[in-house]
């Protein structure tokens, strides 16, 4: 898989399965630390219609791998490197819509800790840009610049798995994005399990199936 470059550098995997045409497409955005590859590993696992999408986060993490943005106070993202993290991941989305053959009905997010922060940031703001959006193990980025379109959401369709001594992001957190995307009028399937701060083998079966379910 040759990385390409655009405003973020990401890798493609095309789809094992399928009529020609367009795909159904999943875009994983990875967590701190870590960087395209992460989330590839679960690739065997996925749907084999699916054309996968991994961008790497802009900034190098001191700790190897890569990272979307700082944290600032209280844990909530450092407003400058979190901004651009949003725009470029914005202006990726735009031109992968755009440069690859994906049928626009059925792109699905599926974001790791951070990754999923910038998930929720991609679907609270775009909202019926994706099918389906798989929240694992992070939170709602709510103190940041972002004005989130909660009134555009019902219809959208969202899965929170989270695991209960996650030391991490605390599960309060999850059940705090799980209140506000239910509140919002969208569909959340929400699950939580006795796991630390990961995806586990009965995780991402559920996720599996609700994607199914979605496709």
């Amino acid at each position: 898989m040759k990385l390409i470059s655009t405003s973020l550098e990401h890798r493609v995997v095309p789809p094992e399965a399928g009529r020609g045409g367009t795909s159904p497409a999943l875009i994983l955005l990875h967590g701190r630390g870590a960087d395209e590859e992460d989330l590839l590993g679960l690739a065997p696992a996925f749907d084999k219609r699916l054309l996968l999408i991994a961008p790497r986060a802009p900034f190098s993490f001191p700790g190897g791998g890569y990272t979307w943005y700082e944290l600032g106070t209280a844990a909530t993202p450092d407003p400058g490197t979190f901004r651009e993290s949003y725009d470029r991941l914005s202006t990726f989305l735009d031109d992968t819509f755009s440069s690859y053959p994906i049928d626009p009905a059925r792109v699905f997010l599926f974001g790791f800790s951070m990754g999923t922060a910038m998930a929720y940031a991609a679907a609270l703001t775009r909202p019926g840009l994706f099918r389906g959006v798989s929240a694992a193990s992070g939170y709602i980025p709510e103190h940041t610049h972002l004005a989130f379109r909660w009134k555009e959401l019902p219809g959208a369709d969202f899965c929170i798995t989270h695991g209960l001594d996650d030391p991490v992001i605390p599960a309060v957190m999850a059940h705090r994005a799980r209140d506000l995307i239910s509140a919002s009028g969208a569909r959340c399937m929400y699950r939580e399990y006795a796991m630390g701060h990961q995806i586990s083998e009965q995780s991402l079966a559920d996720i599996l199936e609700w994607m199914a379910g979605l496709l």
